[in-house]
């Protein structure tokens, strides 16, 4: 189980951004992996929301979140994160970091989540 530190969640209002940050310093192989998002609501399927293949050079959104929310890696701090922006109720979801063992195709049953994931909620 890789252990990252993950940032906070929010209470925001829409139309407000947030950068989620996933650390996984301790894994070695974090250049390796290609790495995702996904959220989960409560009473509501996981969706995968968005990811990079492992050369970094591919990236995949859901239609939900495309040209409001940004995957990025910084192999330097070992780190994931994404920028959310023009936050909307319908974005109100735990958000976890993961492992996508499907290569950057963001297929949901093939995100493996690091950590506990993270709660953001957006008000109206």
């Amino acid at each position: 189980q890789v252990q990252v530190q993950e940032s906070a969640g929010a209470l925001l209002q829409t139309g407000e951004s947030l950068r989620l940050s996933c650390n996984a310093s301790g894994e070695k192989d974090f250049d390796l992996f290609a790495l995702g998002w996904f959220r989960q609501a409560p009473g509501k399927a996981p969706e995968a929301i968005a990811c990079i293949n492992w050369k970094r050079d591919t990236t995949h959104y859901a239609d939900s979140v495309k040209g409001r929310f940004t995957i990025s890696v910084d192999s330097t701090s070992v780190t994931l994160a994404l920028q959310m922006n023009d936050l909307k109720p319908a974005d109100s979801a735990k958000y976890y970091c993961a492992n996508d063992k499907s290569g950057g195709r963001c297929l949901t049953s093939y995100l493996e989540a690091w950590g506990q994931g993270t709660l953001v909620t957006v008000s109206s």
